[in-house]
């Protein structure tokens, strides 16, 4: 064999091959990032009182659609975009363009709940017999249920 030639069994010549194709297959099957939301959720002033839950996402007959039951209570959390559109801000509709992470926008919630850990930013203080006004910054470890509306 001449020197500087390359066959493919070769180990000098295949190990960079096998580095540049993981490579390559990394940036090809890496997920694309979420788009930025319109309306943000998580802000300098409520950082702080953001905090995870583990809860159950589901639609609701009346106002909001969008409720969180965070499991082991009997507390529902109202979902809103963010601050400004809570229930106290007026002239705000903004039921059809909510807005929720990425990864919860796959989901077809009239035929299904969603089970998960959320990290919610309440949008006013707790009142006990009320729903809290809150709105979800991220979710993971997702599992949807069949719902029978």
């Amino acid at each position: 064999m001449p020197n500087g030639s390359c066959r493919f069994w070769d180990m000098r010549c295949a190990f960079p091959l096998f580095i540049l194709l993981s490579v390559v297959f990394v940036l090809t099957a890496s997920p694309e990032q979420p788009s930025e939301r319109k309306i943000a959720c998580k802000i300098a002033e409520n950082a702080k009182s953001c905090y995870w839950t583990h809860g159950r996402l589901s639609i609701y007959n009346g106002n909001p659609t969008f409720r969180l039951w965070k499991i082991g209570t009997h507390r529902l959390l109202g979902i809103y975009s963010g601050p400004g559109f809570g229930p106290f801000d007026a002239g705000l509709n903004e039921e059809d363009d909510l807005e929720l992470p990425a990864n919860l926008k796959r989901y077809d919630f009239t035929k299904a709940t969603v089970f998960g850990d959320f990290e919610v930013c309440p949008l006013a203080d707790e009142k006990k017999g009320h729903m809290q006004p809150a709105c979800i910054e991220s979710a993971k470890n997702l599992a949807s249920e069949q719902s029978n509306f």
